[in-house]
């Protein structure tokens, strides 16, 4: 398990690579020697691995579905609602 976990959303496929590429280099510039990606060749649902910190990038659609925050007890808030505080 990690010691943080990170849950974000972006807006489109375009979006979700570009924070992907982003937290990878600040990462690595961090010290972090190995840093795993996963779906980043689709772009609805990106997971970066640093060991210590586990990063999910979704677009809302698919951050919806799965509800990631619900192993918390953590309720999102509605899509309206998220599109507001963007």
């Amino acid at each position: 398990m990690a010691d943080f976990m990170v849950i974000a959303s972006g807006r489109s496929q375009r979006q979700l690579g570009a924070m992907a590429d982003h937290l990878m280099a600040k990462l690595k510039q961090q010290g972090v020697p190995k840093v795993g990606i996963e779906g980043a060749g689709v772009g609805d649902w990106v997971l970066l691995d640093g060991g210590d910190i586990v990063v999910h990038l979704f677009r809302p659609e698919v951050r919806r579905f799965y509800n990631l925050e619900k192993m918390w007890g953590m309720v999102l808030p509605e899509p309206d609602r998220m599109a507001a505080l963007a």
